[in-house]
């Protein structure tokens, strides 16, 4: 007989976190679609938009439209991710699709102003989106789509998503109107953007390389005054072919300025870029998560 293969304490309290995470984002997801896009006929893109349209249209529930029309993304899901992500999209799927129709007799529409409904919703259900996303799950749809093309083509799951929504708000044109598919395109555009923020990062460190030729001032510097250390790399002038010093380093924006004057007063003539660091773990930063 085969024998089970045994799961640690760590495989389990892992697996608990994501089903807390995924749970908790579904609600959250549930939450911005009964209180701003069911009853504001706005239709989000991908499988919950189409099943906002159904709804309006034959007033079929929008939970089980939901579970219906994702079948065929399971079984893609399958093929192209394997098991265990279909298992988790099942899973967020079927708690949205619960929560949808529980939460939906105790949650009244927020507004019935098209633009707030758009901006808060959208704000709303990124936030459920990204994470489900984060803890390795998804309320399939276009969340299951968005995984399953960043996987085959290498894009962000925010902009594969985009594309996915697209198509259902074409079709929401003629159900509901130009307007209101303008709306539920705006408010696809903010999920997308709270979505990669929650998955990349809000982007609140900066990433700096210094090309100078008094590193070592510079150096220590930084040391003393920001307690941030300094990665040293050899460089040589393409030009010039003369080595360079190249300093690396990584700091909060509350430290940009401080750490541009003490270049600027050492070395005038520095070199130097600046670029948003989205996400650092180590030391003086958060710690690397799992998964």
């Amino acid at each position: 007989m085969m024998k089970m293969p045994k799961v640690s304490r760590a495989d389990l309290k892992t697996a608990l976190i994501d089903f807390a995470g995924i749970l908790v984002g579904s609600v959250i997801l549930a939450v911005g679609m009964n209180m701003f896009m069911i009853p504001n006929m706005l239709a989000p893109g991908g499988v919950s938009g189409l099943a906002v349209v159904l709804y309006h249209l034959f007033r079929l529930p929008v939970g089980a439209t939901i579970i219906l029309l994702n079948i065929p993304l399971f079984i893609t899901g399958y093929l192209v991710l394997g098991p265990r992500v279909v298992i988790q999209s099942l899973l967020g799927t079927f708690l949205f699709s619960i929560a949808i129709e529980l939460t939906a007799p105790y949650l009244p529409a927020a507004t019935d102003d098209l633009l707030l409904a758009s901006v808060y919703g959208g704000l709303v259900m990124g936030v459920g989106v990204g994470l489900v996303f984060r803890y390795r799950g998804s309320t399939g749809g276009t969340g299951l789509l968005s995984l399953i093309l960043a996987k085959a083509r290498g894009i962000s799951p925010g902009q594969a998503m985009l594309w996915g929504d697209l198509v259902v708000l074409a079709a929401a044109v003629f159900v509901f109107g130009s307007e209101a598919a303008m709306y539920a395109a705006l408010a696809l555009f903010v999920s997308v953007k709270v979505v990669d923020g929650i998955l990349e990062g809000l982007g609140l460190a900066k990433s700096v390389i210094i090309i100078t030729n008094n590193g070592e001032a510079i150096n220590e510097k930084l040391l003393y005054e920001l307690g941030r250390g300094v990665t040293w790399l050899e460089g040589h002038g393409g030009y010039t072919g003369q080595s360079r010093e190249v300093l690396l380093c990584v700091v909060t924006r509350q430290q940009m300025a401080i750490l541009k004057a003490i270049v600027h007063k050492i070395d005038p003539d520095a070199f130097v870029i600046i670029g948003n660091a989205t996400e650092v773990h180590g030391e003086g930063f958060q710690k690397m998560q799992q998964g």
